[in-house]
């Protein structure tokens, strides 16, 4: 296993949401930090997000925001993204597939975080 840390931060945008319309936008903050003597680029990934509503979605592509970088020893790639749930709350979680300066392919697991509309007033 890789010596890579992943850490993630979300936070619901209600200027971007609909509730009305059951529209719910989240932002989610990525922090990975290679701890390890070798490099590694991230290639690809793959999400699961669990809707409150029940709905499943899988979603799987190459690198991140368009990038795949490469993420040097000791060092920290940073980006935000985002997710549209039909319900105030859900989860996320997944892995990245990272390529060794070696060229071996390694899984790296993302650790579930929630995602949570603040509470609304009505």
């Amino acid at each position: 296993m890789l010596p890579i840390r992943v850490q993630v931060v979300s936070r619901y945008v209600p200027e971007q949401s609909d509730p009305e319309n059951d529209q719910y936008v989240f932002a989610y903050s990525v922090s990975i930090t290679n701890r390890g003597d070798m490099g590694v680029t991230l290639l690809r990934r793959r999400w699961l997000i669990h809707d409150g509503s029940g709905k499943d979605t899988e979603v799987e592509g190459p690198g991140v925001v368009g990038e795949q970088p490469y993420i040097g020893p000791h060092e920290q790639y940073r980006y935000t993204s985002g997710a549209m749930l039909e319900s105030p709350m859900g989860t996320m979680e997944g892995h990245y597939v990272m390529r060794t300066e070696a060229g071996q392919e390694v899984e790296v697991p993302i650790p579930r975080f929630s995602l949570i509309a603040e509470p609304m007033v009505h």
